[in-house]
Order: structure tokens, then sequence, then C-alpha cells
């Protein structure tokens, strides 16, 4: 591969990289536990966006349950928003040639 060619390559990818972070900002995940009684958004950085608790879990002797399943909440919602940066990163990257597999630094 000559060096101009990689030049190239290299300044797609940085337009790309710029073009991925401006939509992994915009993503936005679920995540619940408790058959719905917990539910939480987060945005792509991970950043809470909204927390809704069922009434019922509000009760003095429901705090280490309530605790438990925010947790599973947030959990769940975690692992979507990493699904969600993987396919985009995919989609964006994959007429690049990466190496399979090949994380990228977010």
């Amino acid at each position: 591969m000559d060096f101009l060619k990689m030049m190239k390559q290299a300044k797609e990818m940085q337009s790309q990289m710029g073009s991925l972070q401006e939509q992994i900002v915009e993503i936005e995940v679920e995540g619940s536990s408790g058959g719905g009684l917990v539910s939480l958004r987060l945005n792509g950085k991970g950043d809470l966006k909204s927390l809704k608790i069922d009434p019922s879990l509000l009760k003095e002797d429901e705090g280490e349950i309530l605790e438990d399943l925010i947790i599973a909440a947030h959990t769940e919602a975690r692992a979507k928003v990493e699904q969600a940066i993987q396919e985009k990163t995919q989609e964006l990257m994959g007429g690049l040639g990466l190496p399979e597999g090949m994380k990228l630094p977010f």
C-alpha cells in the first residue's frame, strides 16, 4: 500500500470517527428490571436520562430490593448502549478494512 493511499484512508477514518461520535451522543436506550417495576434511560455516553420506579417499591422494607432492581436495570441499559455503539461503529467503519474485532477507543 502506498503512502498517499494510507493518508487518504486515515483522513477518511478521522472523518467517519467524528460522525460516529455525533451519532453515539444521540443514542438512547432503556433498561428495565422487576418486570418493568424499575426502568431507566441512558444516552450513548452512559449518562442517566430518566429513572422510573413503580410506587409499590417505595415502601420502607423494599429498599434493598429497589437498589438491586436499579442496578439490574442500569446493567441492562449499559449493555444496550455498548451494543448500539458497536453496531454504529461497524456500520460506519466496515468499509475501511479494519481487522475484525478491533475496538475503537470510546
